[in-house]
């Protein structure tokens, strides 16, 4: 991908990518030891995703991409921490992005456990506590819509994430309003493995 394109063009870009993952005609592109090599000397990804964990939900296969593309941040449910903001941040300022994506998927684990410890009164007092407090929010905000399944909490917890990387983080808001960058937030089907945007900001 070349770093010259505009943020419509980077997500349109994607979203070709994932029409080939899709209809079986992947070009894995950028995959080869060739390429490996080539960037020895530095990367400059065109876009950052910020995707859950699920090893079901591999970034660069489902948009098609190679070594170098994309920049990717993983953690369960996509949740945000000061890790995750610090790293998206050094791929605004530092590599010139053109591009944010939050990444949800269809059946998260992280999510329905958000789900099931809301609707059971019963959060976990483990190490996974954190997740789940930083999910739950969204599945409130989407049941206040009217959402009744997980995919809506999915989706809605997706463009929540990006709401607040962009409220949170100046400088994504500051290249947002100045055109120089957009943020979109999207679903990924496992039945399918099409990614439907939710929410986007500086695109179309």
């Amino acid at each position: 991908m070349p770093h010259n394109k505009t943020p419509q063009q980077i997500w349109d870009s994607l979203l070709e990518g994932n029409q080939r993952f899709v209809g079986h005609a992947v070009e894995r592109p950028h995959s080869t030891p060739e390429r490996l090599i080539e960037l020895q000397g530095g990367q400059d990804p065109v876009a950052a995703v910020l995707s859950c964990s699920d090893s079901r939900a591999p970034v660069e296969l489902i948009f098609d991409t190679g070594f170098g593309d994309l920049f990717v941040v993983r953690t369960a449910g996509e949740s945000l921490a000061p890790a995750v903001f610090g790293s998206i941040e050094y791929a605004v300022k530092n590599l010139n992005i053109g591009l944010i994506v939050v990444l949800g998927h269809q059946n998260c684990g992280a999510v329905g456990a958000a789900i099931d410890a809301l609707d059971n009164a019963q959060i976990p007092t483990d190490g996974q506590r954190i997740l789940i407090e930083k999910i739950i929010p969204s599945v409130i905000v989407s049941r206040n819509k009217g959402g009744t399944t997980a995919e809506e909490v999915e989706a809605e917890h997706a463009a929540i994430t990006a709401d607040q990387l962009i409220k949170r983080t100046p400088v994504i808001a500051e290249k947002l309003f100045d055109g120089k960058l957009g943020v979109v937030a999207a679903h990924y089907g496992l039945e399918n493995g099409m990614v439907k945007a939710v929410k986007k900001y500086g695109v179309e």
